[in-house]
């Protein structure tokens, strides 16, 4: 169970860091594509080498690892699109849904067991994510669907390439490192030509600042999602668990933490979407037969 708390912890204090950058006028886009570069020294040093050599270019895993960092930061851009146009209800419940498309692709491919109990905690995580996310007030505005749809569909398609990736390529925890190092090589060379392009027309401006948040988010992103291809290739539980339980304990965990840290009020929704989500994650991963 290490993986899967510290999968849900790194994540957590990733999201309070987030909550804390405003305060000190952070540039976003820029700390995200500086933490890129973080993870990368960061897995580096953690297996012990630069693992950027020609010979990985031949590896099965390497188209994935350029898919998905290309999907990182495509991610993380609509995300910060979709909370700008639509607000940050809409972009947290299309992202936190999205846990359905990895879990039946398991279900469908990898031919593990979805018995009444799962079925059943996938079904509940809908109103235990809406409940614990959606705010007071309603403005009455239409959201336009369409990018909080392409948020659901990526941050799923993400998922489901992690849990397949992981199933067909990396047995051992040398390549599951090595590959969460690529992964984040080819974010943040797509983060480096995006912030130059930026630079050279003047649309923003580097700050130090935002170097020293970028170390800070780096080093538990990194681990974040190593710590993920970890749990996911452990016999604890299914991967159509696995991912469904880290994503609603990250949103349990985070709600608990605004809760203690930022004095964000408890009201009876909250609660009740709370209590709603440990019930989702005992059904999907407490059950008869949720081993590998």
């Amino acid at each position: 169970m290490f993986y899967f708390i510290a999968t849900i912890l790194l994540n957590v204090v990733i999201s309070v860091l987030f909550k804390v950058f405003p305060r000190f006028k952070i540039d976003t886009l820029q700390t995200i594509v500086i933490n890129y570069f973080v993870c990368v020294v960061t897995g580096s040093l953690y297996i012990g080498r630069v693992p950027f050599h020609v010979a990985e270019l031949s590896q099965p895993w390497f188209p994935w690892a350029v898919l998905m960092g290309a999907g990182f930061i495509s991610i993380f851009n609509l995300i910060a699109y979709c909370t700008r146009v639509d607000g940050i209800t809409t972009a947290t419940i299309s992202n936190k849904l999205s846990l359905v498309i990895p879990v039946l692709f398991a279900i469908v491919f990898f031919h593990e067991g979805a018995g009444i109990a799962k079925l059943a905690g996938i079904v509940l995580a809908f109103p235990a994510v809406y409940l614990t996310t959606r705010v007071k007030e309603d403005d009455g505005k239409i959201p336009n669907l369409l990018w909080p749809v392409l948020l659901f569909v990526g941050s799923g398609l993400l998922d489901t390439i992690v849990n397949y990736v992981q199933h067909s390529y990396l047995a051992s925890s040398d390549v599951q490192a090595t590959y969460t190092v690529f992964v984040f090589g080819v974010a943040a060379c797509i983060g480096l030509v995006l912030i130059t392009v930026l630079t050279l027309m003047k649309k923003i401006k580097l700050e130090p600042r935002n170097i020293v948040a970028g170390i800070a988010i780096g080093v538990p992103n990194y681990f974040s999602i190593y710590f993920l291809i970890r749990a996911l290739n452990s016999n604890v539980m299914q991967s159509s668990a696995t991912i469904p339980v880290i994503n609603i304990g990250v949103l349990v965990a985070s709600s608990l933490a605004a809760i203690i840290f930022f004095k964000e009020k408890v009201n009876a929704q909250r609660l009740v979407g709370l209590l709603l989500a440990v019930v989702a994650i005992y059904l999907i991963a407490f059950q008869p037969g949720m081993a590998k």
